[in-house]
């Protein structure tokens, strides 16, 4: 393809909440690369590993290219037009709606979502329908922050921007990973931090993530805890008289209440409760209490709790008690977990909220959303959470359920329980990209929608910047954007419920949906009514508040000491604190926390199609305190048995020293496509927070023991990876242990672990290697039925085509694994002497053929620039400092994200040395 022929197009990342801007390299037909846009204000040019890869993740083998629709849950799916997919669903809808009511159906979406598909969904729902009952995954992750910022500020506004990170003298990180979950933000702090050696970096995390190597205090909390640390530094702040009286006086209420709960919570008190040292407790209350500028930043390790929204309270008071909000390089900031949540807050998509932050509980904002709309009333009955709304669907209230473009058979604790409710409901339509996804299997009704870099519209970040999102290439198949297929469903419905007006969903361009929204919003906090795609495109990205007449956007919320609360004062809530719902004992003596990978994203529907986005971590794997693993007996590196209150799973363990004795972790984004045993969340508890409903998905109680699977599977093949991962992962739910993932870089592998307690029927294994492409062809075979030393039978299989080693199986007997994987990630020729040499040892039980000493490379540490962690060591061992590895190895030159782990092996250097 000539050059002349590709093309540019500006949009925005669909990764996390930072908003990145990106330009898209294409043909008009296909994306050809990524890479971030100078010009945009949130990222100025770079991109994490996630959002550098976003053109290796449009795999068609996985996407959703045509509607499908069964008429019964027995049967499979079958290919089926647009029209007839609509109008069948919009007459199961019908139906359910005139005999059971209308809260007898549910949506529920996706912080991934436009803005414009989000403002038809509600309107759909609540104007239409005629229910309350669509919410969305935003309630997973930043419904405790909705909740924090309306009760205490009066309004779901982050008062911050991103440039506050440059301003700031002492800076808070609580709960959140910020290295590997907002990585393009974590490199602002560092370079901030390297401008201003002076500045304080605070961190608050039971583990020692990357994040905490920027960190000059660390302060490792029992789980759980963080309200109270928070008023335990509160106290100290007003024991050493550092509180603003005046802008309490003047700009608050509730404050006497505060300060008569926060005397419970003295230094020694707090740093028992917290597992801290006095000295680190009253250092961290010296910083902020000196601080000119004081800047907090947190994300799902507060959210994801019980008592997220006391433990959000509880950060925002310490801003208001020292008049740290409205200037700059001060405020309370919360790190949005998806790309359009923001957009979803403020169009309403949560159940309790209606469009320009107005609730559904307020007549008032009912009158004035339905007169907008044209319609009678809006419906007043509460609607349901997430956590609500999937046990309502397994209790059969709701019997028709609508899914878009989010995973909840992955993403939803009690994964057991979430599972059941959707193969029992009558009738599930899944709007979604990717067929892949777990969710996809109990779809009734399955339609295409169109994926990043296919469809238009705008998003807002953390900082309340919307940026427009453009097309660059038509989606794939029959793929269509998310806000037309709801519109066209719309109407179909609106024919055939009664005394519905018509001409609701009269759209025909997503630009016609924003106008109709933005006029919702005048007048309130949030007034985006002065932008308009035309402004977008000639003036950039544009922060709200942005009223009629407005030249420029507002980058810092309450300059003023005005709040949008009754009567204009910021509250102060006084919350004590409350410990997790699930805490250690005999039984479950451990406490789980989950959380974020590097280099993947959610449920891995999109980045579980790019092979080198598993480079860095393969699989799911628990990490142990050494001293939890001596106890336990359990070897460094083998299988174990994960049990909780809810469901068991099998994983690989292994040592992990940035936990406390107690703590477990593993991360999130494994399921039951690319794990046996329903995924992570299999473990994970369904209690909620009261006020927010934003489940407790940070701390569970576990137990974890050995697990003896003698015989073992380990095979690598290369080519088709999601047509064989789709075929081969139901053939393994009899394994005790099943672990997929996709290897190599220019050339994608799919790689399949697995384990059980006996060998599998011969039938079985011939099925594996048939999918595996093993079963004929240019195939070396080796089978043994008794492996003389303990009785396993032994089956091997290795494919050489054009003189190379493409794919091969090992089963009963794998200590050849890793150098038959070097063999092909090389592309080794075995059609040379050496490779002659090497072609007679590859069915033999050795580690490395003899007379050669084949060390594996290790794990990728730099994703971008594909370097192994070996090669940073051997780098190190010859006296490379970090400016001299990026020099001759190019690691750490373009994300960044493998730079806190460079660090730590420099640093571990200068300790052995």
């Amino acid at each position: 393809m000539n050059d002349c022929a590709t093309q540019t197009t500006a949009s925005t990342c669909c990764y996390c909440g930072v908003g990145c801007g990106v330009l898209i390299e294409h043909d008009g037909k296909r994306i050809l690369g990524v890479s971030g846009d100078p010009a945009h204000p949130a990222n100025f040019g770079k991109l994490c590993s996630k959002g550098a890869s976003l053109h290796l993740t449009g795999d068609l083998a996985a996407r959703a290219l045509y509607p499908e629709l069964r008429l019964g849950k027995g049967l499979g799916r079958t290919r089926t037009d647009w029209d007839s997919a609509l109008d069948h669903a919009a007459e199961v809808f019908a139906e359910t709606i005139r005999e059971h009511g209308p809260d007898s159906v549910a949506f529920y979406i996706s912080g991934q979502l436009l803005t414009e598909d989000y403002y038809a969904f509600n309107k759909l729902a609540r104007a239409l329908v005629g229910t309350n009952n669509i919410d969305s995954n935003s309630r997973l992750c930043m419904s405790s922050a909705v909740v924090g910022y309306k009760r205490s500020l009066g309004a779901d506004a982050p008062p911050c921007s991103y440039e506050d990170i440059e301003e700031a003298d002492t800076l808070l990180i609580i709960g959140s990973n910020m290295a590997y979950a907002h990585p393009i933000l974590f490199r602002r702090l560092e370079a901030a931090k390297t401008d201003n050696p002076e500045m304080k970096v605070i961190v608050v995390d039971p583990r020692r993530t990357d994040t905490c190597e920027l960190a000059d205090l660390h302060l490792a909390i029992s789980p759980g805890s963080d309200v109270a640390l928070l008023h335990g530094v509160l106290h100290l702040l007003m024991e050493q008289r550092r509180i603003d009286h005046a802008f309490i006086e003047v700009h608050t209420e509730g404050f006497d209440a505060l300060q008569s709960l926060v005397a419970d919570y003295p230094p020694e008190r707090v740093a028992e409760l917290c597992a801290i040292s006095e000295a680190d407790l009253r250092r961290c209350a010296d910083w902020i209490g000196r601080s000119p500028r004081f800047l907090s930043l947190w994300c799902m390790g507060v959210n994801q709790s019980t008592a997220g929204t006391a433990k959000n309270a509880a950060i925002i008071n310490l801003h208001l008690a020292t008049g740290q909000i409205g200037k700059p390089g001060s405020g309370p900031f919360s790190l949005t977990g998806q790309p359009n949540a923001m957009g979803g807050r403020e169009t309403g998509s949560l159940s309790n909220l209606l469009p320009g932050h107005r609730e559904v509980a307020n007549p008032e904002h009912r009158a004035e959303v339905a007169a907008y709309w044209g319609v009678d009333q809006l419906p007043d009955a509460p609607g349901l959470s997430a956590i609500e709304l999937f046990e309502a669907v397994g209790s059969g209230k709701i019997k028709a359920l609508w899914i878009a473009c989010t995973n909840p058979a992955q993403s939803m604790p009690d994964q057991h329980k979430v599972h059941q409710a959707l193969r029992d409901c009558p009738f599930v339509v899944v709007q979604e990209a990717f067929s892949t996804t777990e969710t996809c299997r109990f779809a009734d009704l399955l339609l295409p929608a169109a994926s990043w870099g296919e469809k238009e519209g705008t998003v807002t970040n953390s900082e309340r910047r919307i940026s427009r999102v453009r097309r660059a290439v038509p989606a794939p198949g029959e793929a269509r954007a998310d806000w037309s297929i709801t519109c066209d469903f719309a109407r179909r419905l609106e024919a055939r419920l009664p005394g519905v007006p018509a001409g609701l969903f009269a759209f025909t361009n997503p630009e016609q949906l924003f106008e109709e929204y933005k006029v919702l919003t005048r007048r309130r906090d949030l007034d985006l009514s002065g932008l308009g795609y035309g402004l977008l495109e000639a003036r950039g990205p544009q922060q709200w508040p942005f009223p009629v007449g407005a030249e420029h956007g507002t980058p810092r919320l309450y300059a003023d000491g005005h709040f949008p609360s009754a009567n204009g004062r910021a509250r102060f809530i006084a919350e004590a604190y409350q410990p997790p719902r699930e805490q250690r004992d005999e039984h479950y003596p451990l406490t789980l926390n989950t959380g974020r990978l590097r280099d993947q994203w959610h449920g891995m529907s999109r980045t579980g199609t790019a092979a080198r986005l598993f480079a860095h971590a393969e699989e799911p794997v628990l990490g142990l305190h050494p001293q939890d693993i001596a106890q336990r007996q359990l070897e460094n590196g083998s299988l174990v048995e994960v049990r909780s209150r809810r469901g068991a799973l099998v994983v690989r363990m292994q040592t992990d020293a940035s936990l406390q004795p107690g703590q477990a972790f593993l991360p999130m984004h494994w399921g039951d496509r690319f794990l046996k045993g329903l995924g992570i969340n299999a473990l994970t508890l369904p209690a909620f927070d009261g006020l927010s409903k934003q489940p407790e998905l940070k701390h569970a109680g576990i137990e974890v023991r050995a697990i003896d699977l003698p015989w073992a599977f380990h095979a690598l093949i290369e080519g088709e990876v999601q047509q064989r991962l789709q075929a081969l992962r139901p053939l393994c739910d009899s394994f005790a242990y099943a672990s997929f993932a996709l290897v190599g870089r220019e050339t994608p592998a799919l790689m399949m672990r697995a384990a059980h307690h006996h060998a599998p029927a011969a039938g079985l294994l011939d099925l594996l290697y048939e999918h595996l492409g093993l079963g004929d062809g240019p195939v070396m075979h080796y089978d043994d039925p008794r492996d003389r030393q303990g009785g396993m039978p032994i089956h091997k299989r290795v494919r050489i085509e054009d003189g190379r080693l493409t794919g091969f199986a090992l089963s009963g007997e794998t200590c050849a694994r890793n150098w038959l994987r070097e063999l092909w990630q090389n592309q080794t020729s075995l059609d040379d002497d050496s490779g002659r040499a090497l072609r007679r040892w590859l069915l033999a039980p050795v580690e490395s053929p003899p007379g050669e000493t084949r060390a594996s490379t290790g794990k990728t540490l730099c994703t971008c620039m594909n370097v192994s962690e070996n090669a940073v060591r051997d780098g190190i061992q010859r006296g490379c400092n970090l400016n001299a590895l990026k020099q001759n190895l190019g690691c750490g030159t373009q994300c960044g994200s493998c730079v806190p782990e460079i660090k730590r092996l420099l640093a571990l250097q200068t300790i052995e040395a």
